[in-house]
């Protein structure tokens, strides 16, 4: 059996301190971060306003979002193209942002459960209820290749994170609701929760990631991570592209029509760009060298 790229990259799991990122976090860390402040200091609770936890939580997710490297913790190019103040989207007014934000964190892989969950499992199941998830993760660290060792707890809390991340919590307090609003994927919609009877008659929580067209997902955005995600690849197919590791398909849960419109898009704007459907066979050609910052410093601009 061929190893995907997934397979072969090592797992993690926890570190949050079992917050789910607030979008304000990634500017007050990314600021932090450009002053040569660290988080090791215990000046960190001051200079972030948040308590000891958090400060572990907001370091964690600026390197789950792949906001600063994993050793030195210095801004990579993508945190100062975004975050600076000159940035193309420092406090993440943008949707487009979001679905960026989306896909770094499904790459960089700090935080496995979000990758594991577009590239592999929703390909298991479209509807899942938290105990089926819970026990692929448990199969995933118990496999012979794992480099993790598999604890309930670990993973319970990553599930209930992730959740928290793309969805509101219904019938909860105020305050509850209230702080979820500040949860980062809310408006990408793409876990869809519902509940479901059981044979006794019992309702149950279920969750959907069902493959579509994504209205509010801007083609600039699926040509930077097409260019990203395939660095100097000239021609792609469109297997690879619907259904490849980190592929739009698998990261923006894109239909097989949700991918064509916007690859024709794509193709419809940029020119050196061709789309070939040529004896059954379905290509993307790139047949020039495009920049990935000037891509987005298009849309943004």
């Amino acid at each position: 059996m061929m190893i995907t790229n997934l397979e072969k990259q090592r797992l993690h799991f926890s570190g949050h301190e079992t917050f789910a990122c607030k979008q304000f976090w990634l500017k007050k860390g990314y600021d932090f971060v450009v002053a040569n402040k660290s988080f090791n200091d215990t000046s960190a609770v001051v200079d972030l306003g948040v308590g000891k936890n958090m400060v572990a939580s907001i370091r964690y997710w600026m390197k789950s979002f792949d906001l600063i490297d994993e050793e030195h913790e210095n801004p990579t190019d993508f945190a100062d193209n975004f975050f600076s103040n000159a940035g193309f989207d420092p406090y993440i007014e943008d949707i487009g942002t979001l679905w960026l934000l989306h896909y770094h964190l499904i790459k960089r892989n700090k935080a496995s459960i979000y990758s594991l969950m577009f590239n592999e499992f929703r390909k298991e199941r479209v509807d899942f209820t938290k105990e089926q998830l819970h026990s692929y993760l448990k199969r995933k660290c118990d496999d012979d290749d794992s480099n993790i060792r598999y604890n309930e707890n670990t993973i319970n809390t990553d599930i209930n994170v992730l959740l928290r991340s793309y969805n509101r919590p219904e019938k909860k307090s105020k305050l509850e609701i209230e702080e979820s609003f500040a949860n980062m994927f809310l408006d990408l919609e793409l876990i869809v929760p519902y509940q479901k009877r059981n044979i006794d008659g019992t309702l149950t929580d279920w969750f959907k990631i069902e493959a579509g067209i994504r209205r509010n997902l801007p083609f600039e955005i699926v040509f930077y991570q097409i260019l990203d995600n395939y660095e100097d690849q000239q021609s792609i197919s469109f297997r690879q592209l619907l259904a490849g590791v980190n592929s739009p398909g698998n990261v923006f849960a894109l239909s097989a029509q949700g991918l064509y419109e916007q690859i024709i898009k794509i193709t419809n704007k940029f020119e050196g760009l061709v789309y070939n459907e040529t004896a059954g066979n379905q290509t993307l050609q790139i047949k020039k060298t495009f920049d990935k910052w000037q891509i987005l410093n298009e849309y943004y601009r």
